[in-house]
Parts: structure tokens; C-alpha cells; sequence
């Protein structure tokens, strides 16, 4: 799956800004992705001894099964559907006509994937007429005795009628996929205020066969036809194009879409509902942007850069994007990130945006989802992982696409933030698990989607290239797409294009870092004598269950110049000491000065070289690591001086990252650096101003409610979040006013600073807003509200609470997303004290809870 729940990831950092800006400490606002924070990974838990006294590390996962690519008995060539929809016992009925081969050996039946359907008639399709055929189901798998052994060069047709169930199928998922039932009715009946009727369909991993019959596994490639009928006032959208639209007598309307390349089966996708298409081509082939009709007028500036994209991606490939047309489609309550189905990728509603709402949408969020899907229209799509093992051959390109689009459309800077946040992503993960990016051995095929796949994956991509080389590397991926197009293929496929392509055997560098699990815990010091450099670099990590790495590498050794002198070693020993001439005893040495190497480092520098390093840093991530390493020296002055010259950088970011670590700053000069502080909340960029406002609120002896009261009224709803809650804790006479006259905003992020505003300062009166705005908060945001919608419910009267109680146990019910249960969950046990009617509640949703994740969380309460 494309982005990991960016909803999700929006939800709990929007949350986190609220609740640590409370504590005077930073964070971020409405990202659906990625927040620009320089995150610190945690120790490590102790590790277990065996009986044996063996010490196993924590992160080491117990053993799983193992997981082959799905053997190929048969073939499916094509699928043909004719499907129409039943909105109030939410279900498809549909046709499916597949054309079918024996993919080697004669096959006399065939065992198609069928989640919980009516199966009411199968047949052989004839030349003159059809044939029943006698087959046996168990609602997860429909097996077909054919009329006799097909041999391989023999297609076959299967007609099949039926009626898909989504809603009475067991329900799973993952953090990654929260839910698995594949086809989705939302609003069917148009209950709901303020959301729109919509169908959608959700395929990774193994979920198309929840609405089609199908073999569904990633090494099958099909072409196919879809015709929807649906009401006239709607719009469809499938794979490929739309080549037929006609009006029935009934008042309905069947659109039929076509693609004619084939590809597999997780990839097909239907959408349905009113919505506004926004056209714009490329190469003369269909661009268009389908969202909520509200979100017309913006919909270019969301999704406008989708032409340059294509233009960028098919240059730096060598392969002109691949396919007839390119569609994206924002969808309600989407159960993931975004999906890159082929020609017609399927995003949550996190990407439609106001215009006040796309100043705080920058390149960091929904321009860089949209890259990561339109890269997968290559690297996934047209050139697919034969088995889920093999996953990171779609994860790791996308997530690496994000990496070379800033750098081309933003430059250096912004390019090293997204490489920073994605190492920390997977080193976060790491303290928990780690295993080989090309995994056959785990328990469910989703455990795949993780930061291994992506994050992880991505910055091993890059350390291929940067080993490479930018005309190499391209040339490998140019012949990698080349020899596999429209193909399912393994790890090897990949390493055979870059052995071809450069003359070396990679072997070494695939085993160490697809192959193997873990990452280098690098411990770098030096000394110099006798007109050399003694580097050495020991590799701390734990070598039982992880490889000793061979790391080539850049050394930067400063002396009288402004420009270092580079050293190219290579690391393959666990303790290894480099010697490197220097004319004099250097400023300063830096191991790894490209900051390309995904590993932990224990590299040890003085105060003094790490000044240094921050003045003469080549690359944005090496001036955060200063900032980070020296935020507990405030007190000293060659500090001071340097987070002030911070608070000045050309680069956004790190003016947001001085102004972090400024917090209850106590050191040299503090009213000027006040000023500076103060200085920034009128910053060009939002994020900038945002954290100045927490920043200022952790002085205690300041006076800033002028300036709090003027970032209410900021342009930017993430400033204006900002503000609030800093004035949730100590208002201004004229807070109550504010607002109440921002009460009605269409921002939800601002929604929740309001709520969080309320649920500390607001009484009953402000009760019928919490329910009556309850309908305009996003998904992404219904956790952090309903976390003040419970306190502000235990601040009145319990007599009052009824409806909204009532509102928070549907929730916790019936929501389609685990985390919004779990909050609502959460807020109603916010009550518990002064309604003790509600434990019998509570334990009932715990005991109906069929979740996993949320079935532990419980436990745990």
C-alpha cells in the first residue's frame, strides 16, 4: 500500500502538536505525512536470554512461516465486468466473464478467489450458446470443474453471476490497510451530513476478490473492461478509458472503461459519485483530477504539478509513462493513504483543500503522495513484485520518488529533510523489528507494509545510487523497466539490470542490504599526528543476528581552507582505522560528508567541531544533527550565537528547528534572542511562525497575548491552531471573542483547536457547536476532537450528555477506521468517573471489538 494511513499519520501528529504544545515542547500541524521534526529514536528494550544463553536482541522477530510467489496453475487473460449496485443492502451485482489459459500444464478445473459472494450461476462460455458448469464454493474460494483439460495454447471462458457482500465479511487490516473488505458504500443512504454518496474499491493486497472473481495474487496480469451502471448524476472512473456511456430507460447510466495493457489484479479499481473533473493532459493524454465539487477551484493547485511530474519521471527513466491516461480521484473515509491504481490512483480526502488550507499544504505533504503514486505507475504497476516478498520492488521506488522530486523541483535542502525524516521513520521502527527488506519469511502478507518497505527501502535505493552513480543508476532502472515490462518479477531481476548495466557484481551490496536484516551502529573517532589523520570506524551492532557492512563512503577533512579535502574509503571490517595525510591538524573531519549512509552513529566531535560543522555544513541533514546535539548547551555562547545565526537560514526548516530548541531558552543575551523569537512569528513561512508562537509560550514571565491574538487571525490555520492553544491555558480578555468568530471555519485542523479551546474554557453553551461542527471534521482529525469533545462533556452536567454520548458509541462501534473507534472509545472512558453507567458500555464495545490492534490496546487499559 502507497502512503502508510496518512490519515492516520495526520491524525496522530495533529494530535501531538495539540497535546505537547500544551507542555510548551513542539510539533507539527496538519501533515498528512511527514512533519518537519528531527525525531530522537529511543534506547532500545533489553534484550531476552535463552536457555541457552543466547542474548536475543528485542527487535528480533520470532520466526514466521515461509511465503513463496503463488504457483501459477492458470492464467487470467482478461476480465470483463458488468456491475450495478444496491445502496441499501450495500451490495454489487455483478457479471464477470474471464478469459482463462493453463499457464504450462492442462488444467481440468480452476480455483478462483471469491470473498463472501452468491454465487448464482457459472458457465462455459460457447460459440453458440453456454455451458453450466459444476463447481464447489466455500465463500473464500470457487472452484470450477471445466468441461474437460484445457492445454496451455487453448484460452477458455467462465461466466460467472453473483452478488458481492462486502459489509458481511470478517473484517482485517493493518496499520497500513485498516480495513480489508475491498469494496466500500459510503453514506449509501444519505444519512450523513455534509459527506457525500460514494463507492469506492480498495485492492492491495489480496481484496479485489471481495468484488470480482479473480485469481488474486500479484504474479497474475490481466486486461479488462468494466461497465458500472450507476445514477445519471454521478461520475465513474475505472482503468483506462472511458469508451462508452449511454443513458438506460430506468434513468441510470452504464459507463464502460477499458484497459489494454495488462496488469494485476490488486490494481483494478472502480469509483463512484458526484464529483468535479478538473481535465489536463500530457502528451496528449488525459490528466484528470476528480474531487468533491466544493473543491473545484483548487483542485489544479493540489494536483497541477501532476504534468511536470510526468515529464520529470519519463526524462530521468528513459521509458515515457507507460500508460493511456492518468486519473486521481480524492475519496471519503479511504482506508489508507492512496492507492496506485493503474492509470486511476485513489487518494483520501486529506489531499482536497481550501485555499487557506493549501498555504499549510506545501511539497512535504499531498504533492509528495502524489509523486510517490505516479512513480509506482512504473515501478509496481508496469514492472510488478511477483509476491508480497518482494514488495519493496514497488515501496522502496515510490518512497523514493518523493526523495527526487524535491530535489529536482525544490533543491538540496528540501531533498535532505525528506531523506532525514525518512531515516528516522525506519530507525523509530527499528527499535521494534528488523528484517530483511526482501522478506519470505512472515505471519500476514500486510506485516510488508512497513517503514522496512518504504522508508528504509527508499535510502537504500539512494545509497545504490550514490555507489553508482547518477548515470548508472538510471541506465540500471531504464533496463530494469525495459526487460520487465508489463511483468512480475523478483529481487534478482533488479540486481541482473544494474550488473548488466555497470559490469560489476552487486551481489554483496543486495545480500547486505535486501538480503539481510539490520543496519550499521557506527562508532567514528579520530586523532591526528605526524601529518595524518587517524580515522577509525567501529561497527557496534550486534553481528550475530546482522551483517558486518561494507561501506564505501566519503571522509571530509577541513584544514586552512574553506573547502575540505575528500577521502574515499571503503568500511568492510568491524574494526577498521583509516589513515589520511593532512598538512596540519584539522578543524575538523567528517565521516560520511554526503550523508548518504542509512546507519546509527556514535561519532564523537567537540563543541567546538560541531560549530564548525554547523558553519561549513554541505548539507542541510549535517547542520540538524548540530542543532540536535547541541540544544542542552544553550548556556554557551559559541551556541547562542550559533542558534541566533540559525533563527536566520535561508532554509525554512532550520529556522524551525533553532526556534524548537530555543525552548525555556535561558541563555546569553535573552532579550535579543527574544526579539528574534518574536521576530519570527511574522516569518514568511507558516510552520516557521507556528513554532515561534510555542516558542514564546514557554516563557512564562513574557507578555505576548498581542501576538497570540494577532496569529488567530493568521492566514494559516496551522498558525492560528498554534495560537489557540497556547491561549486555551491562558486566555486574553479578548479570546472568548476571537473565537467565536471563527467558530464557523471550514479548516478542520482549526476545527480542533477550537474544540481543544472549548474543552478548557467553553461551558454548556458551547455544547450544540461540538455536536453541530462534529460533521465538518475530516477523519483524519476525529481523533484529536473527540479527545476534547470528552473533556469538555465531563466539565458539564451528566444530564446534558445523552446525544453526545450516543454520538461517541457509534464510533466507537461502527466507524470503518480503528483509530477513530479508539478514540471515540477513549473519550467516552473520559466520562467513566462521573458516569459509571458507562463501564457496562465500555466493556460491551471491548467484547464486540473484532480489531486486533484495538482488541490489545484494550487489554492493556
Amino acid at each position: 500500500m502507497k502512503y502508510l494511513v496518512p490519515g492516520l499519520t495526520s491524525l496522530l501528529l495533529f494530535a501531538q502538536f495539540m497535546a505537547v504544545a500544551q507542555r510548551g515542547t513542539s510539533g507539527s500541524g496538519k501533515l498528512p505525512i511527514k512533519a518537519p521534526i528531527h525525531k530522537k529514536i529511543a534506547p532500545e528494550p533489553p534484550p531476552a536470554t535463552t536457555s541457552a544463553g543466547l542474548v536475543v536482541p528485542s527487535w528480533l522477530p520470532s520466526e514466521a512461516s515461509i511465503q513463496p510467489a503463488a504457483t501459477i496453475l492458470t492464467d487470467v487473460v482478461d476480465t470483463k465486468l458488468d456491475v450495478r449496485f444496491d445502496y441499501k443492502k450495500q451490495y454489487l451485482l455483478g457479471t464477470a466473464i474471464l478469459t482463462l489459459r493453463s499457464h504450462f500444464y492442462p488444467q481440468g478445473e480452476v480455483v478462483l478467489d471469491a470473498k463472501g459472494f452468491d454465487v448464482q450461476k457459472v458457465e462455459l462460455v460457447g460459440e453458440k450458446k453456454n455451458k453450466s458448469l459444476t463447481y464447489n464454493y466455500n465463500r473464500r474460494k470457487l472452484v470450477i470443474a471445466l468441461d474437460h483439460p484445457y492445454p496451455r495454447n487453448t484460452p477458455y471462458q467462465v461466466r460467472i453471476v453473483y452478488l458481492a457482500k462486502p459489509n458481511e465479511l470478517l473484517q482485517g487490516g493493518s496499520a497500513a490497510i485498516t480495513n480489508d473488505k475491498g469494496l466500500y458504500f459510503i453514506n449509501p443512504l444519505s444519512l450523513e451530513k455534509n459527506k457525500p454518496r460514494q463507492i469506492w474499491t480498495q485492492g492491495e493486497t489480496e481484496s479485489s476478490s471481495c468484488w470480482f472473481p479473480t485469481i488474486d495474487k500479484p504474479n497474475q496480469r490481466m486486461t479488462q473492461e468494466i461497465s458500472m451502471t450507476v445514477e445519471k448524476q454521478f461520475k465513474t472512473l475505472s482503468n483506462g478509458l472511458l469508451t462508452a456511456s449511454h443513458a438506460n430507460p430506468d434513468g441510470t447510466r452504464t459507463d464502460t472503461w477499458k484497459l489494454s495493457a495488462p496488469h494485476a489484479p490488486y490494481l483494478a479499481t472502480m469509483v463512484v459519485g458526484d464529483f468535479a473533473v478538473v481535465s489536463d493532459s500530457w502528451h496528449g493524454k488525459p490528466v484528470d483530477y476528480y474531487v468533491e465539487p466544493k473543491y473545484a477551484g483548487t483542485a489544479r493547485a493540489v494536483f497541477g504539478h501532476t504534468p511536470e511530474m510526468l515529464d520529470f519521471f519519463s526524462k530521468k527513466l528513459g521509458v515515457e509513462y507507460p500508460w493511456e491516461k492518468y486519473a486521481q480521484v480524492a475519496v471519503r473515509d479511504y482506508v489508507s493513504g492512496a492507492m496506485e491504481n493503474t492509470t486511476a490512483s485513489t487518494f483520501g480526502s486529506f489531499v482536497q483543500a481550501s485555499r487557506r488550507e493549501l498555504l499549510d499544504s506545501n511539497f512535504q505533504t499531498s504533492e509528495f503522495v502524489i509523486a510517490h503514486e505516479l512513480f509506482h505507475q512504473w515501478f509496481g504497476d508496469y514492472v510488478t513484485c511477483e509476491s508480497w516478498a518482494n514488495l519493496p520492488l514497488n515501496e522502496s521506488f515510490a518512497d523514493y520518488s518523493e526523495y527526487l522530486w524535491a530535489e529536482h523541483k525544490y533543491g538540496a535542502d528540501e531533498a535532505g529533510l525528506v531523506q532525514e525524516i525518512k531515516i528516522n521513520n525506519y530507525l523509530e521502527e527499528a527499535q521494534s523489528k528488523r528484517e530483511p527488506l526482501i522478506r519470505y519469511r512472515y505471519n500476514n502478507r500486510e506485516d510488508m507494509l512497513d517503514r522496512h518497505s518504504y522508508d528504509k527501502g527508499g535510502r537504500v535505493l539512494h545509497m545504490l545510487r550514490k555507489y553508482v552513480g547518477d548515470e548508472a543508476f538510471f541506465a540500471s532502472l531504464n533496463r530494469y523497466l525495459t526487460q520487465n515490462k508489463l511483468s512480475a518479477v523478483e529481487i534478482s531481476k533488479l540486481r541482473t539490470a544494474f550488473e548488466e548495466t555497470t559490469g560489476e557484481d552487486l551481489m554483496w551490496f543486495f545480500n547486505q542490504w535486501f538480503l539481510r536484516r539490520g543496519h550499521p551502529e557506527l562508532r567514528i573517532t579520530h586523532s591526528y599526528a605526524n601529518g595524518q589523520v587517524a580515522l577509525r570506524v567501529q561497527q557496534t551492532q550486534d553481528t550475530l543476528f546482522q551483517p558486518v557492512y561494507r561501506l564505501p563512503v566519503t571522509v571530509a577533512v577541513w584544514t586552512g581552507s574553506n573547502q575540505p579535502t575528500e577521502h574515499h574509503i571503503t568500511v568492510t571490517k568491524a574494526d577498521q582505522t583509516f589513515q589520511l595525510p593532512a598538512g596540519q591538524k584539522p578543524a575538523f573531519v567528517k565521516f560520511d560528508s554526503e550523508s548518504q549512509l542509512l546507519a546509527q552513529f556514535d561519532e564523537e566531535r567537540t563543541t567546538d567541531e560541531l560549530v564548525f560543522q554547523f558553519y561549513h555544513a554541505q548539507s542541510y541533514q549535517q547542520k540538524s544533527e548540530v542543532l540536535e546535539l547541541l540544544q542542552n548547551k544553550t548556556d554557551q555562547m559559541a551556541v547562542s550565537s550559533l542558534l541566533r545565526n540559525a533563527l536566520n537560514d535561508k532554509f525554512w526548516n532550520v529556522r524551525r528547528l533553532a526556534l524548537d530548541h530555543l525552548r525555556r531558552y535561558r541563555g546569553p543575551e535573552p532579550a535579543g534572542m527574544r526579539k528574534d523569537i518574536q521576530r519570527l512569528a511574522a516569518d514568511p513561512a507558516s510552520r516557521v511562525r507556528a513554532q515561534a508562537i510555542t516558542t514564546l509560550a514557554t516563557f512564562p514571565d513574557g507578555n505576548y497575548g498581542a501576538i497570540y491574538e494577532k496569529a488567530v487571525g493568521d492566514s494559516s490555520a496551522l498558525v492560528a491552531a498554534a495560537a489557540l492553544v497556547v491561549l486555551a491555558k491562558s486566555p486574553e480578555p479578548t479570546t472568548q471573542q476571537q473565537v467565536a468568530s471563527i467558530e464557523n471555519t471550514t479548516s478542520s485542523p482549526l476545527l480542533v483547536a477550537i474544540a481543544s479551546y472549548y474543552a478548557l474554557n467553553g461551558g454548556l453553551d458551547q455544547y450544540p457547536w461540538f455536536l453541530r461542527r462534529l460533521p465538518d471534521v475530516t477523519e483524519a482529525d476525529l481523533y484529536a476532537y473527540f479527545q476534547s469533545f470528552g473533556t469538555f462533556m465531563a466539565h458539564i452536567p451528566p444530564v446534558e450528555r445523552d446525544k453526545g454520548v450516543k454520538i461517541l458509541e457509534d464510533y466507537a462501534r461502527n466507524s470503518p477506521r480503528y483509530e477513530i473507534r479508539l478514540g471515540a472509545y477513549k473519550s467516552l472512558a473520559l466520562l467513566l468517573p462521573s458516569m459509571p453507567s458507562l463501564k457496562a458500555t465500555l466493556q460491551n464495545i471491548r467484547e464486540k471489538e473484532t480489531d486486533d490492534r484495538l482488541k490489545a490496546f484494550y487489554n492493556l487499559m
